[in-house]
C-alpha cells in the first residue's frame, strides 16, 4: 500500500475521476451514504479553495488509486474531517474489499489523530473510533413524489394535513405560489444567508455565516458549473416575494439538506415546511432518490423522514502524546453536549435559555 498526500489543487484529473468512480461502485439503494455529495471530490476541492489546511491522502495499490482520505490538518498532526462542524457525511472513499487499517492510514497521512462528527456508517476502517452514534433522518423519494406523499399521509397524518392547509392559505393570501428548484440569481443566495444569520442570532446560536470561509464556501459551491455534484439553491415564492429558501449540496442521487431559512414575517404559514415538501417533489422529478436532513433531533425532521441512516462521532488515534492531549481536551466538551442534546429534560431549558439570550442579543 502506497500513500501520498496532496493539496486539493495537486490532484490530477485522473485521480478525481477515480474518486468519483469509487463512489459509484455500489448503487444508491445499497450504499446511500457513499453517494452523499459531502464525500465527493467536488466538496473537498471547494473546501481547498476556501481554506489552506485541506489535504487528501491517496492510497494506491500497484499504482491504482483504491481509496481517498480527505482531511484538514492542524499543526502537530491533528486531523479533522473535511468541513468538521458543517459537513453532514464524512469518511474514507474506497471500493469493495479495501483492507487498510486506521493506524496505517494515519501514519501515511502524517496524522496523530483524526476527528469526525458525521462518520458514515459503512466505514470499517474507522469503526473502532466511533464513540457515539446518531440517527440522520432522510426523506426517501426513490419511488417518486406521489409515493412519498402517500407514505407521509400515513406516517404523519396531522402534520401533512396542517402543512398542506398552510400551503393553500399561503397561496390564497399572498400567492400564487411558485417553486424554483434550481434558482441561479445570486441575490437570492444573499437573501437566504441574511435570513439564516438572523435565525442563528434569534435562537442564540453561533452565526455560521459570520465565519468568512463558510460564506466563501457556499458562494463557491453556488457558482460551480453544471455537473452532478454542486450547490443547489431552491426558493419558494408567494407572488413575487421569496418566503423561504434552501441551499444544499447535491449529487446525482442525494440532496444533502444544509441551510434552510424563511422570512419570519410569514412564520404563521410555516413556509419552511411547505418548501421542504416542494424540495422533495423537485428532487424526485430531478432523478434523486434521497434527501438527507442531517443529524439532529428536530420535530419537523421526525415528521418528514421516512427512515434514518446512522452517523458517528469520535476519533481514531495513534499512540502519540498529541493525540492524548487532544482527546483529554475535547472529550468532556463532547460528552456534555451529547448528554444535554440527548435528554429532553435538559435540552428544553438549555434551548429556552439560548433563545432568551438571542432575544437579548437582537433587542427582541
Amino acid at each position: 500500500m502506497d500513500i501520498t498526500v496532496h493539496r486539493p489543487g495537486e490532484l490530477t484529473a485522473a485521480d478525481r475521476a477515480a474518486w468519483s468512480a469509487l463512489q459509484r461502485t455500489r448503487p444508491p439503494a445499497e450504499a446511500p451514504q457513499l453517494h452523499n455529495p459531502f464525500l465527493a471530490p467536488e466538496f473537498t476541492l471547494a473546501m481547498g479553495a476556501c481554506r489552506r489546511d485541506v489535504r487528501i491522502a491517496v492510497v494506491r495499490e500497484d499504482g491504482v488509486p483504491t481509496a481517498f482520505f480527505p482531511h484538514q490538518r492542524a499543526p502537530a498532526g491533528v486531523g479533522r474531517a473535511v468541513g468538521l462542524g458543517v459537513s453532514d457525511c464524512q469518511g474514507l472513499v474506497h471500493g469493495p474489499g479495501f483492507t487498510g487499517e486506521a493506524g496505517e492510514l494515519l501514519r501515511g497521512a502524517g496524522l496523530a489523530l483524526w476527528e469526525f462528527d458525521h462518520l458514515a456508517a459503512d466505514q470499517p476502517v474507522f469503526a473502532d473510533g466511533a464513540g457515539a452514534r446518531f440517527g440522520s433522518p432522510v426523506m426517501d423519494v426513490a419511488d417518486g413524489w406521489e409515493s412519498y406523499l402517500a407514505g407521509l399521509r400515513e406516517r404523519s397524518p396531522k402534520f401533512t394535513r396542517t402543512t398542506l392547509a398552510k400551503e393553500r392559505r399561503l397561496d390564497r393570501d399572498l400567492g400564487p405560489l411558485r417553486y424554483v428548484h434550481d434558482e441561479r440569481d445570486p441575490e437570492l443566495l444573499r437573501v437566504l444567508m441574511a435570513w439564516k444569520s438572523a435565525q442563528y442570532r434569534r435562537t442564540g446560536r453561533g452565526d455560521r455565516f459570520a465565519k468568512p470561509w463558510i460564506t466563501r464556501l457556499v458562494e463557491h459551491l453556488f457558482h460551480t458549473g453544471p455537473g452532478e455534484v454542486r450547490g443547489l439553491l431552491s426558493v419558494l415564492y408567494a407572488g413575487e416575494r421569496p418566503v423561504a429558501a434552501h441551499f444544499g449540496l447535491r449529487s446525482a442521487a442525494v440532496l444533502a439538506c444544509w441551510f434552510p431559512a424563511y422570512d419570519p414575517a410569514y412564520a404563521k404559514y410555516s413556509p419552511g415546511l411547505v418548501l421542504h415538501l416542494a424540495m422533495a417533489r423537485g428532487a424526485a422529478e430531478d432523478g434523486m432518490t434521497l434527501l438527507d436532513l442531517g443529524r439532529g433531533r428536530k420535530e419537523y425532521k421526525d415528521s418528514l423522514k421516512t427512515r434514518e441512516l446512522t452517523v458517528a462521532e469520535g476519533w481514531v488515534t495513534r499512540r502519540h502524546p498529541v493525540a492524548f492531549g487532544h482527546r483529554m481536551r475535547r472529550a468532556p466538551v463532547r460528552a456534555l453536549r451529547n448528554t444535554v442534546q440527548g435528554r429532553p429534560e435538559l435540552f428544553r431549558p438549555a434551548d429556552a435559555l439560548l433563545k432568551r439570550m438571542g432575544q437579548f442579543r437582537t433587542g427582541g
